[in-house]
């Protein structure tokens, strides 16, 4: 049974960082996802891996601010978030599939929906 578990969220001041965690479970991936939703807003892609070239995507909205990355531990994959705005605050979730997949689609509102496999979110919250 696949299993995708985030950590690492809260509250963080605007300018400050965080690191989110997805660990994986129950079977081998070709890459991982992030994602997040806005309260009233569409879900929207922030971030992929490849594992097998390490090739890695950025959504315009984070990009040179967010870095993703794979961990020691087999399916870890982390998110390092900088600079951070109020504009950042959402519930971020991983994802992954069995299927290797290219980042590039998964990542747009329609592609995302090929991805089977999703975690049940962290919340972010970025206030003063």
């Amino acid at each position: 049974q696949v299993q995708l578990a985030e950590s690492g969220g809260g509250l963080v001041q605007p300018g400050g960082s965080l690191r989110l965690s997805c660990a994986a479970s129950g079977s081998t991936f070709s890459g991982m996802a992030w994602f997040r939703q806005a309260p009233g807003k569409a879900r929207e892609g922030v971030s992929c891996i490849h594992f097998s070239d390490g090739n890695t995507f950025y959504g315009a909205s984070v990009k040179g601010r967010f870095t993703i990355s794979r961990g020691d531990a087999e399916n870890t994959v982390y998110l390092d978030m900088n600079s951070l705005k109020a504009e950042d605050t959402a519930v971020y979730y991983c994802a992954t599939d069995r299927v290797p997949f290219p980042c590039q689609v998964v990542m747009t509102s329609r592609g995302q929906s090929g991805l089977d496999y999703w975690g049940k979110g962290v919340l972010v919250t970025v206030s003063s």
